[in-house]
């Protein structure tokens, strides 16, 4: 009877260690860890063996729990994020730069929102500047004393006479032009950061899933060039070298 206890202690200490590890190749070692804590009598009596033995069972076991640890790696079962580029491609439409984020290209967005953030800065001063001088011209031309918004872009203590009027006038056209066309500039150049960050996040979707092998290698062989020149197989065909890359 008492063997029969001890067996059913034993198996129990076995599966608490099993649990514990959480390998199955670890049945030996497990065991023989039991088998250094625990020892029967002649008189059959269940004792427990010395201080010693026992720090030895338990570095054992601390062994065994540290290399199934160090064997279990958590990267082995994630899966690769796979980006949709329709959805990346729609993302990118509806929000700037939503498809950057959606690829998690974070990397890029300081460039995406920099670029619009940038040309909406240029497009407000130039508008304002084309504002300015539009009305400048517009003072200069209508022979009001009481409208001289104008000398604001005169240098200290120049005037405006009717002998520099002409020239006057052609510098502020001149200028006003050049600040509207600047404005209209800076606005087609942020719908083309809109648009190459909607085409750099559909490509980059897209070629999230082109795989490209480690084995990149050049190989060059001799080979036979058919040119084609003649009816004669043997005159027509040259000898030459063929490369091949690998990628």
């Amino acid at each position: 009877m008492r063997h029969k206890i001890f067996t059913s202690v034993r198996a129990s200490l076995t599966g608490f260690f099993l649990f514990l590890t959480g390998i199955s190749q670890s049945v030996a070692q497990t065991e023989t860890v039991t088998d250094s804590l625990f020892s029967l009598s002649d008189d059959s009596t269940f004792i427990l063996k010395t201080d010693s033995t026992f720090t030895q069972a338990t570095d054992s076991l601390m062994k065994v729990v540290d290399q199934t640890m160090a064997d279990y790696k958590p990267d082995k079962f994630r899966t690769k994020f796979t980006p949709d580029p329709k959805r990346a491609l729609w993302l990118a439409l509806v929000i700037p730069g939503g498809g950057q984020i959606y690829n998690r290209k974070y990397w890029k967005l300081p460039l995406v929102y920099g670029g619009f953030m940038g040309c909406i800065y240029a497009m407000s001063w130039n508008n304002s500047m084309y504002m300015d001088y539009s009305q400048a011209y517009l003072d200069l031309m209508d022979d009001d004393p009481g409208t001289q918004s104008y000398n604001q872009f005169l240098h200290l203590g120049t005037q405006i006479t009717p002998q520099n009027a002409k020239h006057y006038e052609d510098i502020f056209k001149k200028r006003r032009d050049k600040y509207r066309r600047w404005r209209d500039l800076s606005f087609f150049v942020m719908i083309g950061v809109y648009a190459l960050s909607v085409i750099d996040a559909y490509v980059d979707a897209e070629l999230s899933v082109f795989d490209i092998s480690r084995d990149l290698s050049l190989k060059v062989e001799p080979t036979v060039i058919n040119n084609h020149s003649s009816g004669n197989p043997i005159n027509n065909s040259s000898v030459g070298l063929q490369c091949s890359l690998n990628f």
